[in-house]
């Protein structure tokens, strides 16, 4: 009986594609980035926004499956830093509470409430990262 042997090549594909899909899920952010996260949005963000992300009704926005807090990240990273005086509509409410900016948080700061606030209330986003943050503080710099 003869023996055939595997090709070295197939045995890596196999490999690296069993190796890769034992990656754990890029979607759940850390646990200390969420405690982070979580020890910011208490001390900023809890009484406008609610301990439950809620808000108050015609006054601050909810944060709860929002396309504010799903979508663009630069977006939701300009209004963290730079505040929000126009009102918004969300779900044909309106909101007319200014937000004030937070320049005083670091890039780490902002970047851990924001992947805080994306991953809690029922919500569930990529994480927002310092380079992002990074990246909108220059652009309104320049």
């Amino acid at each position: 009986m003869r023996r055939r042997l595997i090709p070295v090549n197939v045995v890596i594909a196999a490999l690296l594609f069993i190796l890769l899909s034992l990656e754990p899920d890029q979607t759940k952010p850390p646990a200390a980035v969420m405690e982070r996260g979580k020890t910011v949005y208490t001390k900023e963000c809890l009484t406008c926004h609610q301990a439950d992300g809620l808000g108050v009704q015609r006054m601050n926005p909810p944060l709860a499956k929002t396309e504010w807090v799903l979508g663009p990240k630069a977006r939701l990273i300009k209004i963290v830093v730079n505040g929000l005086t126009d009102p918004i509509e969300i779900d044909g409410d309106t909101f007319h509470n200014p937000m004030p900016p937070h320049p005083h948080l670091t890039d780490q700061q902002v970047a851990d409430v924001l992947t805080y606030v994306r991953n809690s209330f029922g919500n569930k986003a990529s994480a927002v990262t310092i380079r992002e943050v990074k990246k909108v503080r220059a652009e309104k710099k320049s």
